[in-house]
């Protein structure tokens, strides 16, 4: 499993160059606007899609057909791109929080005068939100994908995605409509008691779903 892992990583390394432009964009962007923490969000975004491309590299190259021919498990060639997905977004948040501090620190020796202090506590949930959207895009993808293929299945993603958007606005609309109230301070205050654990384990449930949903679809596929 680790050859697949590291496979997939030499097929990223051509994006190395994208992704230094793009972190370089993000700084100058976020020194502009101020709005440091966006870092990490959009760090794990970049990070996290450039891990799904390795699927667009397996179907141009016909590589599950070889892979199969390997001492490997169709449990580990799946494992190991769960792997790969969660790990580029982990790597994107720690990296985006710490790109946020190394701004933050430069906007504050550059304008003294008017300095920017960082709640930790909001960063980590902030970050921790952001992770989360590219998780479910992450955990509706890889089994659209292994079912249809890398570009009919981005296609169910965004037909998924739209009705998921549908469902978030009608249910926001029918509380609007019917006069329910929602305190702003209210879930601020209760994301901050227990966002970190919620957003964790949502997650965790997210990859734990797509992954047995995945592996059933692949086990079944010939090649």
């Amino acid at each position: 499993m680790k050859g697949l892992i590291k496979k997939d990583l030499l097929n990223l390394a051509s994006y190395k160059t994208t992704l230094l432009i793009l972190i370089i964009f993000c700084s100058i962007g976020i020194i502009g606007t101020e709005s440091v923490t966006i870092a990490p969000i959009v760090i794990a975004t970049i990070i996290g899609m450039i891990a799904l491309s390795t699927f667009n590299y397996d179907e141009s190259s016909k590589a599950d057909k070889f892979i199969l021919t390997l001492p490997l498990t169709r449990k580990e060639i799946v494992t190991s791109k769960y792997v790969l997905a969660i790990g580029s977004i982990i790597i994107g948040g720690l990296f985006g929080i710490i790109l946020t501090i190394i701004l933050t620190n430069f906007i504050n020796i550059i304008r003294p005068n008017d300095l920017i202090t960082i709640d930790y506590k909001s960063l980590c949930i902030t970050t921790l939100c952001g992770m989360f959207g590219i998780a479910l895009i992450q955990s509706i993808q890889i089994p659209s994908i292994y079912k249809w293929g890398a570009e009919k299945g981005r296609i169910q993603m965004f037909i998924l995605l739209f009705i998921i958007i549908l469902a978030i606005l009608g249910i926001s609309f029918f509380f609007t409509k019917f006069g329910f109230q929602i305190e702003e301070q209210q879930i601020e205050s209760f994301l901050n008691q227990f966002g970190v654990w919620i957003i964790s384990i949502l997650m965790l449930l997210m990859y734990l779903i797509s992954y047995h949903i995945s592996y059933k679809i692949f086990s079944k596929k010939d090649y």
